[in-house]
């Protein structure tokens, strides 16, 4: 997925990884990775219908986090350090518990990071912006998921443009944060493409790159992916609605 991927070194994988495990055996471990995956959707979806009922919980993370702009650090910050996870579990035997534990925290923060963000958003765009975005972000993932189990393609080779893409979008909004400049339209953009290419990334790590037994480490690195492309969909309606 992702940001956080190890940028000292190409992942390095044990044996019995999906692409060379017999057919049953693999289509099973895509199976437990998207049915995680959908899982964690559902509980992102139904944690946030949860926060919006209940009005002090609410009002208490609107006022937590709105006229803050290290909040739009934070959730770059979050997406590296679970991307990062993620990564190592693939490649260490971290126990499934653990692993179990790292995918709900994550779907729990991320519901916690994006109830302002809705909030202000159906403000700008009113109530249909949030669905449409939500159908926006699906379709670029099924999308291109759809195009990698097509054409079965390894785009491990994206991973060092995804890294410096990384690092220069972080350093732009740190510097937009010391600053004070505005990042705008072009930048959020330009992070939708990005989370693209992470899409395509960790969606062939599926097919390619990891054991057949690690299909949370693989669910928590799409579920991440994701998350934030949603949050910049979101973002891009936002301006779309205000001009």
């Amino acid at each position: 997925m992702s940001y956080g991927h190890d940028y000292a070194m190409e992942p390095v994988y044990s044996d019995g990884f999906a692409a060379d495990a017999a057919l049953a055996e693999r289509v099973a471990f895509i199976r437990r990775t998207y049915a995680h995956l959908f899982a964690a959707i559902l509980a992102f979806v139904g944690l946030l219908t949860v926060f919006f009922t209940v009005a002090p919980i609410k009002n208490a993370l609107v006022q937590l986090v709105v006229g803050s702009p290290w909040a739009f650090l934070g959730v770059f910050v979050a997406f590296l350090v679970v991307s990062f996870l993620a990564d190592r579990w693939a490649q260490s035997d971290m126990s499934k518990p653990v692993q179990y534990l790292g995918l709900s925290l994550y779907t729990l923060a991320e519901a916690v990071i994006f109830v302002p963000l809705i909030w202000i958003a159906q403000r700008v765009g009113g109530d249909q912006i949030i669905p449409t975005a939500g159908f926006l972000t699906l379709l670029i993932f099924g999308g291109l998921t759809l195009a990698v189990f097509i054409t079965k393609q390894d785009f491990s080779f994206l991973r060092t443009a995804l890294v410096i893409g990384s690092l220069g979008a972080l350093g732009l909004i740190v510097a937009s944060l010391i600053f004070g400049f505005s990042l705008g339209i072009v930048f959020t953009v330009a992070m939708i493409v990005l989370l693209s290419g992470f899409i395509l990334y960790d969606t062939s790590n599926v097919l390619h790159h990891y054991r057949t037994d690690q299909h949370v480490a693989a669910s928590l690195a799409l579920f991440a992916s994701i998350a934030t492309l949603f949050w910049w969909v979101i973002r891009l309606l936002m301006y779309l609605n205000s001009d």
